[in-house]
């Protein structure tokens, strides 16, 4: 070795400053592992009790929808019974107050079947039981169901003739319920016009069914919080008719599980449109998934 070689006093400086440097950024590492370490941990705690509160909420839900059943059945009947006058005669005041007992007991029953299903779909409890079924036979179903409780003669319920639509192999009770909670929201809020239902082939393999009403509408800023649990929006007749706010929400998880995803245009005073897109076929994954 030359004696340029040999590293002089400014050299060995250097070196020294570089190991002390390495050595700050190795404890530095060691700081941040560390903490990152500690982050995951607190992150899974955080998990773990989010979870617990949701398995809290779920089972709390599904109890009381439960406890609630027998005494809003006993209510009904009761109130069955009076209306049908087996007890004797009513007055006309009698007859309307036995009325609003039955209609405020039908929307408490129908409160809770909502509770215990959001409750289910929350648990991870709900079975998806698809198969082939033509969808004139929904629809006729439907309008079925709706035709004894069309009270108002200044709304039509019209359901359009599918038109190219294949049989749809999907959970058929599911997607009727989804349409259902939409009929039922359209006729509560539209006081005058129609509530058409129609369906599409939407992108792909995939079919569009839609609810359009002549209602109230929505404005555009409510329209991400409607589908949100126990949403209510700010309007006269929505103070007077106030529901659960459950069933949008149910319905977009419901959407959810059948493999598609609901939609809304709206503007206020001009009706709405709801849909829920969905495929076609339901894939095995996505049924076992759910």
């Amino acid at each position: 070795m030359t004696q340029q070689d040999v590293p002089g006093p400014a050299g060995a400086e250097d070196l020294e400053a570089a190991r002390r440097e390495l050595d700050a950024l190795r404890a530095e590492l060691e700081e941040t592992n560390r903490g990152v370490v500690a982050l995951y941990g607190e992150l899974d705690a955080q998990a773990e009790r989010l979870r617990e509160a949701t398995e809290l909420k779920s089972r709390f839900l599904a109890y009381m929808s439960h406890e609630f059943r027998t005494p809003i059945n006993a209510i009904r009947s009761i109130a069955r019974l009076l209306t049908d006058r087996l007890d004797g005669p009513l007055t006309p005041e009698q007859e309307r107050q036995v009325v609003f007992i039955q209609d405020t007991a039908t929307e408490f029953a129908a409160m809770v079947d909502d509770l215990l299903d959001l409750a289910r779909v929350e648990a991870g409890r709900v079975d998806i039981s698809p198969a082939w079924f033509e969808m004139v036979d929904l629809f006729t179903a439907l309008r079925g169901m709706f035709k004894p409780i069309l009270t108002n003669p200044d709304v039509v319920l019209v359901f359009e003739e599918p038109q190219d639509i294949p049989k749809l192999y999907t959970d058929h009770q599911k997607l009727s319920q989804i349409l259902r909670n939409y009929i039922s929201n359209a006729l509560k809020f539209t006081q005058h016009g129609e509530v058409r239902v129609c369906a599409y082939r939407a992108d792909g393999d995939m079919v569009t069914f839609a609810v359009a009403d002549t209602g109230i509408g929505i404005a555009p800023e409510h329209h991400g919080a409607v589908f949100h649990d126990f949403a209510q929006l700010d309007s006269p007749i929505q103070k007077r008719l106030r529901g659960t706010g459950l069933g949008l929400s149910l319905s977009k998880r419901l959407a959810q599980l059948l493999g598609g995803s609901v939609g809304l245009e709206s503007e206020l005073g001009k009706g709405s449109t709801f849909t829920v897109t969905i495929p076609v076929q339901l894939k095995p994954a996505e049924a076992k998934e759910a």
